[in-house]
């Protein structure tokens, strides 16, 4: 996902590497057209996100892309995103606290969305690789580091103040929103594939899969 949001900044005006970058991409997918989400049956209802951002990725604008993801019950991937920021941010501690709105937004959506199921949730658990941006998210005080982002990011603050988030540090190996923020390296692409949740679901393997499930 991360290489199609790259690739689409520049579609207003490609160039020949944009146009190699998108060949390698239908490559891509079509040799991993039984790649799919397989979702097994009692998976449970616990949501928990995961939020994570390259501060200063993009060489032209230098700004930051942000990505999130959203499980339910524990490791069925349910919701993700990837998108570069509208501001700059200045350092990446600023970058990981700016990306830790979005994906609260959408957690919190989907909180909604359970609730007319009559599932209710509090304390939704957030993993982000950031000490410090976990350090602003719970301070209820504006400081120096803070007063100049827009007001629309601090939204994470009243969600953490009021017990609905809860914000836990990750260690970036463990962080499964890698994905969506950077190229990474072969090993650790297939790496998190296999954690989000995607299988093999030609017919052989599905029914490996139903079995191992039932």
């Amino acid at each position: 996902m991360y290489a199609t949001c790259y690739c689409a900044r520049y579609q207003a005006k490609p160039t020949e590497k944009h146009l190699t970058a998108v060949k390698r991409i239908f490559r891509y997918l079509k040799d991993t057209i039984h790649i799919g989400l397989w979702y097994p049956k009692d998976i449970g209802f616990k949501l928990t996100a995961f939020s994570d951002s390259d501060h200063v990725g993009c060489l032209d604008s230098r700004k930051t892309t942000s990505g999130g993801i959203q499980f339910l019950g524990g490791d069925t991937l349910v919701s993700w995103s990837s998108k570069k920021h509208d501001c700059t941010s200045m350092s990446s501690a600023e970058a990981e606290y700016v990306s830790l709105f979005p994906c609260c937004a959408q957690v919190l959506w989907l909180r909604t969305q359970l609730t007319d199921y009559v599932f209710y949730f509090n304390k939704l658990p957030m993993y982000c690789d950031s000490k410090a941006a976990i350090a602003i998210s719970c301070n209820p005080v504006q400081h120096s580091r803070t007063k100049h982002i827009d007001v629309r990011y601090h939204f994470i603050k009243e969600k953490v103040e009021r017990g609905i988030v809860e914000l836990f540090f990750v260690g970036t190996k463990y962080q499964l929103s890698n994905l969506f923020t950077k190229a990474l390296s072969e090993d650790r692409f297939k790496y998190l594939v296999r954690r989000l949740g995607m299988r093999c679901l030609t017919p052989e393997d599905l029914e490996v899969l139903a079995n191992e499930s039932s």
